[in-house]
This record gives C-alpha cells, structure tokens and sequence, in this order.
C-alpha cells in the first residue's frame, strides 16, 4: 500500500483539508505542553508537582495523538483513538477536579478548568478529533467505485 495510488480514499482523506489542520494543532499543543511542562518540572517542580506532571503527560498524549493521526493505518487510527480518549478523559477529570479543588492545583496545567487557559481548545480538541478518526475509519470501509 506504499503506492500513493493504491490507497484507499480514507487514508489520503486523513492528510488533506481538515485532516492537517487537526494534526497542526495538535503538534503545536504537542510542543506547547511538553516544553512548558519541561520548563515547569526543571525549574520549579516543588510549587505545584501535581500540575506539572499532569502537563507533562498531557503533552505525552497530544505527541502520541498528532502521530496517531499524522500516520494512516488501522494500528495508527486505533492508537489515535485511544490517546485522544486519555485526552478527553483527563480534560474532563482535571477540569473538574481543578474547579472543585483548586488547592490541589495551585499552578494551571493544559487540562485546567477544562482547558480555560487555552480558549477551551484542550476541550474541544479531543471531540473533533474523534470525529475526524470516525469519518476516515467510514471512508475506509466504504466500498470504492
């Protein structure tokens, strides 16, 4: 399937349009996360430990999504899904647990107040992301003409 003609139309699907607009953002929050979170943990991880790590393992998540989604191929797509679900999951935990206990949180994490911080994009982000993967996985399996 090397062969740029012979891939299904939901693989190429994936790398046009929409598709690289969702694998940008999720590199630049890649890279945004890991290096804050870099900064944060080499420099002053004493303060807010908590947060910090959370930021670190959220740029983890949004590395593994943007190759996930960059790549094409069942194994890609299904370890996609299953980074961008970590995604949602702990937006929707940390989001909450932030506003509910903002002690534990004493410096702002990616995920903080359900991505607040960052125009809620950390909230939004994983549910187009789920939807964009659906929408290939179905162009994929639709049969060609």
């Amino acid at each position: 399937m090397s062969d740029p003609a012979r891939r299904p139309e939901g693989a190429a699907a994936a790398r046009s349009g929409p598709g690289r607009v969702l694998v940008a953002v999720y590199a630049v929050f890649a890279l945004a996360a890991t290096a804050r979170a870099g900064v944060q943990i080499a420099t002053r991880f004493d303060e807010a430990p908590l947060a910090y790590v959370l930021s670190a393992l959220a740029g983890v998540v949004y590395i593994v999504a943007t190759v996930g989604i960059a790549r094409s191929g069942r194994t890609s797509r299904r370890v996609a899904v299953a980074s961008i679900t970590v995604e949602l999951v702990g937006v929707l935990v940390v989001g909450a647990l932030s506003i509910l206990d903002p002690a534990a949180f004493p410096d702002d994490t990616v995920w903080s107040r359900f991505g607040s911080g960052y125009l809620f994009i950390p909230l939004v982000l994983p549910v187009l992301g789920l939807l964009w993967l659906r929408r290939v996985s179905r162009a994929e399996a639709a049969p060609t003409a």
